[in-house]
């Protein structure tokens, strides 16, 4: 005979038994803590961490949501044993058992101090902390900048400082997280962004104390590469003087506190006023001594032989200056008179040469009318032509009648006047 099998009352669906099974899970097993190693670690777009804790014979599916996730003070990766705080949750479309985490912490120090010590060498050989690409602290910055978190004791102790020693300068803050996973990405914007802002000539990043987890931000990679590109210098002042994170071996200057990083970015202003104070002092007694050696040796050219006999050397120059005197007059009268003589002489040969006394001298200025110039030869002349004829003492008007061409030149004529 066929068995019936069991009853339809007895038979669970997929989804009532899927029930059961959560039920069961989650009520009758407490929060607890797992220990394992991270593995298959994404982040999804939402902010949600999905992974698995493993060990040598097990693996365990984990969740993390993104509000709980977003207060990590570490990046979560592969290989790295952590510990979390949880509970079992059945994810029923899956038919699957995971840990929703509330709290994850790394295993333990070693694990920490593990990352710690690793990313410290990475940097180290890529020339991160080389002190030759440390940039100088300005002595006397008009603007600081201030990276840290707003209600922090770190910002109080800070200002109260800058206050104290340098009032008037001038202090910028850039709010930030300073703790949890988000806290370093949002350190790395505000480095990035005071560099943007170009107005700041250092500044001041950090924080308070805390523990290994609660400084972890500033331990990150992302951190350290953003304060080693800053062209603006950067000083450290993370946690209290005995804890020491990468982003103190990367900045410019490393300060033991807050108070500290204050105190180094600026000069106290009572002790530059005394210092100035002391220059000026240091100045007149410079000067000072210098106008008693000059006075000394005043006194000593007043008393040497030299100084003495000046006045003699005066007056012997002065004697010599009257004999210039009286020679360049001389010479200038001398020259004088020469020039006047000379323009004497050229004067009468210039009157000597003037058309008019050359007239008087009874030679004649023949202007011919119809060619409207001066004839200088008989070649364009013709009967009947009328002339104006210039002498010495008045002008006759005269007319041509008759061209007589004699080859008797002008000179002959001259030194034969009664041919």
């Amino acid at each position: 005979m066929w068995d019936d099998g069991p009853s339809r009352s007895d038979i669970f669906t997929v989804s009532a038994i899927t029930l059961e099974i959560k039920e069961l899970l989650e009520t009758q097993l407490p929060t607890v803590w797992v220990e394992g190693e991270i593995s298959n670690f994404s982040r999804h777009s939402s902010g949600h961490l999905y992974f698995s804790l493993k060990d040598e014979s097990a693996q365990l599916a984990c969740v993390m949501w993104r509000m709980r996730a977003g207060a990590l003070f570490f990046l979560p990766r592969d290989g790295l044993r952590v510990r979390a705080l949880g509970s079992i949750r059945v994810y029923e479309k899956r038919g699957t058992y995971q840990l929703d985490i509330a709290r994850l912490i790394p295993a333990g120090f070693g694990e920490l101090q593990a990352a710690f010590e690793a990313l410290k060498l990475k940097l180290k050989d890529e020339g991160l902390f080389d002190p030759l690409h440390k940039k100088p602290i300005p002595p006397f910055p008009e603007r600081i900048g201030i990276i840290t978190s707003p209600t922090g004791a770190a910002l109080r102790d800070i200002q109260q400082i800058l206050n104290r020693r340098m009032p008037f300068v001038q202090k910028i803050l850039r709010p930030t997280l300073v703790q949890g996973e988000s806290a370093v990405q949002d350190i790395v914007n505000a480095i990035e962004e005071m560099n943007e802002f170009g107005a700041v000539d250092v500044i001041i990043l950090g924080r308070g104390g805390g523990t290994l987890e609660d400084l972890w931000a500033f331990n990150e990679e992302a951190v350290a590469r953003a304060v080693y590109a800053s062209r603006v210098p950067i000083i450290s002042a993370v946690g209290h003087e005995i804890d020491f994170t990468i982003c103190d071996l990367v900045a410019d200057l490393r300060a033991p506190t807050p108070s500290a990083a204050a105190e180094i970015a600026v000069k106290n202003s009572v002790d530059v006023a005394q210092e100035l104070n002391e220059l000026i002092l240091s100045c007149r007694r410079t000067i000072d001594s210098c106008l008693s050696n000059y006075r000394k040796t005043l006194r000593s050219m007043e008393q040497s032989y030299s100084f003495r006999r000046s006045a003699d050397v005066v007056r012997q120059r002065q004697q010599r200056l009257d004999e210039l005197s009286r020679a360049i007059t001389s010479y200038c009268l001398h020259k004088f008179k020469f020039q006047n003589e000379k323009m004497i002489q050229l004067r009468k040969r210039f009157s000597s040469l003037h058309p008019q006394a050359v007239l008087e001298r009874g030679f004649a200025l023949v202007w011919h009318k119809r060619l409207s110039q001066f004839m200088k030869t008989t070649d364009d002349a013709c009967v009947d032509d009328d002339l104006d004829i210039h002498l010495g003492k008045g002008s006759l008007a005269a007319r041509i009648t008759k061209i007589v061409k004699l080859d008797v030149k002008w000179r002959d004529a001259f030194d034969e006047p009664n041919h």
